[in-house]
């Protein structure tokens, strides 16, 4: 499979524990090509959330309606966990 910045994927966090996320879940992929043609066996994400409430907050970006093929608006907000 070859994963391209940009693309979408449903990834399940299974139950969520705190304040980090859980259960499924769309995430962007944020690293670049290269990376993602090379021999490195994990990809950056960054998860995404139609919860509106913070999407003003520092570090999200929010999304408009048709972006990234998303049926409704939603905000990102970048992720340090990195997911093989």
């Amino acid at each position: 499979m070859v994963i391209k910045q940009g693309d979408i994927f449903w990834v399940n966090l299974g139950i969520p524990s705190g304040s980090a996320p859980g259960l499924k879940h769309p995430h962007v992929v944020i690293q670049n090509n290269i990376f993602n043609l090379s021999r490195i066996n994990t990809v950056v994400v960054c998860a995404l959330t139609s919860n509106l409430k913070r999407a003003k907050a520092p570090g999200n970006v929010l999304l408009s309606k048709g972006e990234a093929n998303l049926k409704k608006r939603q905000r990102g907000k970048y992720l340090s966990n990195h997911y093989s």
